[in-house]
This record gives structure tokens, C-alpha cells and sequence, in this order.
């Protein structure tokens, strides 16, 4: 007797948790749009230099935090030191010129209005002073690019954020437009969800949003939605689906929607690493 009741109460038992179980899904299913192809972003970018140079300093770290115009690395600054001093050596030489031009163009002004001075002769000091202060004005903006070169000498950190990435070695050859640091800035956290075509309708801008990191086990996170996609991913790859040629097979689309983490400290932000995957649960409204 006390057997079966035993197997009762079990039986009892079982069939409650089934019962909650199904009914924690069913309000799962109702009150939520919920997706784990899902990561997160943040504004990041490859440093490259605008100048050709050895390096001869690296300042930082693959991981270091850096703060909005901390030196990242130094590239050989003479070339550069160099070239400044000879065209302000330029410049200086040509500037005596520029105003001995000045002064007897603004002499041949007052002599030719008291009719001392020929049309002809007012004319070619005119000329004169145009054409060596054009070379002057040249020069002026060779000193100018030249002072900018230099300063491009310094890759600077454009914002605070951290270093994802290095690959600038002292004696390396920096050459413009190849990357030598990976930046990630530390404004700013969102996430990219991708849900199904036929979830879409259910999500709603400005939804409350909760989320879970895969990599943080220890704290769960809310935002909202900020903006769906009006294409879907398939949209924009490099090679987008041709239904047109006759092979087509349905396959159900996902709609990228972006979602602002809400709350978030400076620290939650160094956790909150770019290209982590997360679970979505969106409420619906």
C-alpha cells in the first residue's frame, strides 16, 4: 500500500513539473521573440599609418587600454624634420622677395595715380608681385604639409578604447594604408540579432530587450531595440541569391536588428568584448 502511494506521489509529481514546464514554454513562446544568432559590436577600426618610416617606438600592448590621444606608435621622425627645414629655408628666401615685390607694386599704385608712371610700367611690377607671391603662397603650403607629414609621423589613439590587435614592430617598415593597430573603442556596446522573416512582425522599436552573454555567465543585461533592418542579410553579401534563374529552393531569410545595451558601466564595457555571441529575448508588445 505505502508502495503505491509512493508511486503515486511520484507520478503526481512528475506530472506537475510537466505541467510547469509546459506552461513556462507557452509563455515563453507568447511573450517573447527570442534568437541566439546573435553578437556583439562595437566601433572599431584598423590604424594605418599615412607616411612611410621605421618604426622605432610601439607604445602599447595587444589588451592595454589607452585613452584619446596616447602616442600608439612612433615612426622615424628626420625624414620628415628634414623636410620642413628645407622648405622654411625656401620660404625664408623667397619672403625678402615677396616684400620688395609688395612695397614697389604699392609704390607703382601711388605713382600711377599722380601720373608719374606708365600704364605699361604699373602693369609689370604687377605682374611681378603676383607671380612671386604665388610662389610664395606654393612654398607656404609645402611648409604646411610638410609640418603635417611630421605629424603623422604618430599614430595617436583616436578615441578611448583598447587595442585588439598589434602588429607594428620597432625596426618594422610602416607603409601608408597597411594596418599596423586594431582599435576598439569603449563609447559604446550594441548588438546585431538576426531573426527569422517570420519573427519580424512581433518586434517592435523600442521593445525591452533582455540579454544574456555567452561568455559572461554571471550577469544578464537589458537594452532595447533601436532599429530593424529594412533588408536582410542575404541582401548584401557579395553574392545575393538569383531566384530569376530557376533553382530556387525557399529558405526563411533573417532580418538583422539592432539592439542598445541600457545601463551599462565603463567596466561592463571591458567585458563586453566585440564579437561575443549572446541570446536574445525580446519582449513582444
Amino acid at each position: 500500500m505505502k508502495l503505491d502511494n509512493t508511486k503515486n506521489k511520484v507520478i503526481a509529481g512528475a506530472i506537475t513539473v510537466g505541467i510547469i514546464i509546459a506552461g513556462y514554454l507557452t509563455y515563453e513562446h507568447f511573450a517573447f521573440v527570442t534568437t541566439d544568432n546573435a553578437q556583439i559590436f562595437g566601433h572599431s577600426l584598423m590604424l594605418s599609418p599615412k607616411v612611410t618610416g621605421f618604426i622605432n617606438e610601439v607604445n602599447v600592448v595587444e589588451g592595454q587600454k589607452v585613452k584619446k590621444g596616447d602616442v600608439l606608435i612612433s615612426i622615424d621622425p628626420r625624414d620628415y624634420d628634414n623636410n620642413i627645414k628645407q622648405v622654411k629655408g625656401d620660404l625664408g628666401s623667397i619672403e625678402a622677395r615677396r616684400r620688395d615685390a609688395e612695397k614697389n607694386y604699392r609704390r607703382q599704385v601711388d605713382l600711377l595715380a599722380k601720373g608719374v608712371v606708365s600704364q605699361q610700367q604699373f602693369d609689370a611690377a604687377s605682374a611681378q608681385y603676383n607671380d612671386v607671391k604665388a610662389k610664395y603662397d606654393a612654398i607656404s603650403s609645402q611648409v604646411n604639409q610638410a609640418e603635417l607629414n611630421l605629424s603623422y609621423a604618430k599614430i595617436l589613439a583616436p578615441a578611448d578604447g583598447f587595442i585588439a590587435k598589434k602588429s607594428g614592430e620597432v625596426g618594422q617598415l610602416a607603409t601608408p594604408g597597411v594596418p599596423l593597430i586594431g582599435f576598439v573603442d569603449s563609447g559604446e556596446r550594441w548588438i546585431i540579432a538576426n531573426f527569422k522573416e517570420t519573427e519580424v512582425e512581433d518586434i517592435k522599436i523600442d521593445a525591452k530587450v533582455e540579454i544574456e552573454v555567452d561568455a559572461i555567465s554571471s550577469k544578464h543585461f537589458v537594452g532595447k531595440v533601436e532599429s530593424i533592418s529594412s533588408a536582410t542579410g542575404a541582401t548584401f553579401t557579395l553574392l545575393p541569391p538569383d531566384n530569376a534563374t530557376g533553382n530556387f529552393t525557399k529558405v526563411v531569410q533573417r532580418v538583422p536588428v539592432k539592439i542598445k545595451f541600457e545601463n551599462v558601466t565603463d567596466k561592463d564595457i571591458e567585458i563586453l568584448r566585440t564579437g561575443l555571441s549572446a541570446f536574445i529575448k525580446v519582449h513582444k508588445k
